[in-house]
């Protein structure tokens, strides 16, 4: 079986140089998802496999497409348990936390389901929110708040659900929860200890004077930073806290100066919302040495690759050759860049 690819774009077969006709990054990318559909065929899939890769990718075409318009505002992911009841006080923390955020301009994203992910939902109102649903054999059906609304999606697989909380979300924020939200906190804990998602805050917020993520985290120190399988700094990847005030505050402050990040080949470039002085500029790149094998920093404007994101190419950059080790580190020098005085 012939399989095409990027090549194969028209005026490609004719011979032409013609830069008009090159094909485009989302052509190079389609031409490959076709030639994976051709793979996957010559490979001989069974017809259970294709099912799941055709309805995965459904699902993300619509997850994509939904969230769109919205790419410029800023988002929450919110998780807890879908059994807390309305008079509960943690449902109440909830909807209040919600609605704080979204008077600050974020948007709520949450499962779509009763219980926290309603009180979410109530706090931010359906204009600001977004409706993860996840269809089970029990036919959960979404909230009153977010039924309806052309921002809910229905996911029929959890994975392609998960990857939708994260890739959207600009912080996490976890209310006391079971099985699925302990789930959703340690595998966004993984994802920004190993590098595979953006940096972004994750805060663990239940009700004044509860218990239930102190706990929580005298576990993770007793258990599992006492025999050595985290770092002490990796604590700094997130915050657990029963006040509404300080969630909020970690959130809006983490995004203070910080703005975003990326990968250009080896160098890891943080862009920022304004310039720092440049004496503080070599402070961090002392004080932060640990995770730059040249022990460098440098504050300078965008790369000529980045022009792909026309809308922050003006932002100044701060860029260091990063380990990618020390994620809780970095976390750190996040928040000193956010503690920078105005240059």
């Amino acid at each position: 079986m012939a399989l095409k690819s990027a090549s194969s774009h028209p005026g490609a077969a004719a011979g032409r140089d013609d830069s008009d006709l090159r094909p485009t990054p989302q052509q190079r990318y389609i031409d490959d998802l076709r030639t994976t559909a051709e793979l996957l065929l010559r490979d001989g899939a069974s017809v259970g496999d294709l099912k799941l890769a055709t309805a995965a990718l459904m699902e993300m075409r619509v997850a994509f497409k939904t969230f769109a318009p919205y790419r410029q505002t800023r988002k929450v992911s919110t998780f807890g348990s879908a059994r807390t009841r309305e008079g509960d006080p943690v449902f109440k923390l909830a909807e209040e936390f919600a609605r704080r955020m979204a008077d600050c301009g974020y948007m709520i994203i949450t499962g779509a389901g009763p219980g926290i992910m309603e009180a979410c939902q109530r706090g931010a109102g359906r204009e600001r929110s977004f409706g993860i649903n996840i269809r089970l054999p029990s036919e959960q059906s979404a909230n009153v708040v977010i039924s309806g609304d052309p921002k809910l999606i229905n996911f029929r697989y959890f994975f392609t659900r998960k990857l939708f909380f994260l890739k959207e979300a600009d912080a996490v924020v976890l209310f006391p929860g079971g099985f699925g939200t302990h789930d959703e906190g340690f595998e966004t804990l993984t994802l920004l200890q190993t590098g595979k998602t953006r940096p972004v805050p994750i805060i663990f917020l239940d009700r004044p004077r509860g218990t239930y993520w102190k706990t929580w985290q005298r576990y993770v120190e007793d258990h599992i930073l006492r025999r050595g399988m985290i770092a002490a700094e990796d604590l700094a990847l997130y915050k657990v806290t029963d006040n509404v005030d300080a969630a909020v505050d970690e959130i809006v402050t983490y995004y203070r100066v910080y703005h975003s990040s990326r990968f250009v080949r080896d160098r890891f470039v943080m862009r920022l919302s304004r310039r720092l002085p440049e004496p503080y500029v070599c402070a961090l790149a002392q004080e932060f040495r640990d995770i730059t094998p040249d022990g460098v920093i440098e504050q300078r404007a965008a790369f000529p690759v980045e022009r792909n994101e026309p809308e922050i190419f003006d932002l100044p950059r701060l860029v260091m050759r990063f380990d990618r080790l020390h994620f809780g580190r970095l976390r750190q020098l996040i928040d000193r860049i956010n503690t920078a005085p105005i240059a």
